[in-house]
């Protein structure tokens, strides 16, 4: 028994470094980004979408989708506009009060992820569950490179979103014009 209550001690020991390692790594490689550019997989209720993004920190977005609706969305930080070009509909909504609060807000993930545990996906990707009094986050990062690989969260009407990320480019060159409201024409 003694034998045995030692071996799980002792894995534990060796484990829990490799995760600190790990997380100490993501925080690391998440500081020294500025912006991030990258093409995205989007599921909502079970339909895919696909598109591409560009994400200026702090909190903002500017996201061109190819399929359903060819909307785009986007944030000056403030404000979060989608527009419907299928339609030519458009939506406004204080970005407080959408997930990409907390998802464009660098400084937030970064001390969130300090302080919550690290957690692992099939041995491939390791991921963060950030909680605050309005939304669930689950954040994920690749386990070999620790880049953002997208998030998991519910929008504004409760629809569960997974967004998969890929094509990744770091602290490229974004046009600010970018992230200007588009205007009812």
């Amino acid at each position: 028994m003694i034998r045995i209550s030692f071996v799980v001690v002792f894995f534990f020991f060796l484990l829990f470094p490799v995760k600190a390692d790990e997380k100490i790594k993501i925080i690391e490689n998440f500081k020294k980004i500025e912006n991030l550019s990258f093409s995205f997989n989007q599921t909502v209720n079970g339909k895919t979408d696909r598109g591409s993004c560009k994400i200026q920190y702090p909190k903002k977005i500017y996201c061109s989708y190819k399929l359903r609706n060819n909307k785009i969305l986007v944030s000056n930080g403030k404000s979060l506009v989608i527009k419907n070009n299928k339609n030519n509909q458009y939506y406004y909504y204080p970005l407080k009060s959408t997930p990409f609060e907390l998802l464009l807000d660098k400084s937030f993930i970064l001390n969130e992820i300090k302080k919550s545990e690290i957690n692992s996906v099939n041995d491939k990707y390791n991921y963060f569950l950030i909680k605050n009094s309005n939304y669930e986050i689950n954040i994920f990062f690749d386990k070999n490179s620790h880049n953002l690989i997208g998030w998991q969260t519910e929008d504004i009407y409760q629809n569960l979103i997974v967004t998969f990320i890929f094509d990744l480019e770091i602290n490229s060159y974004i046009n600010k014009k970018l992230f200007i409201l588009p205007s009812r024409n």
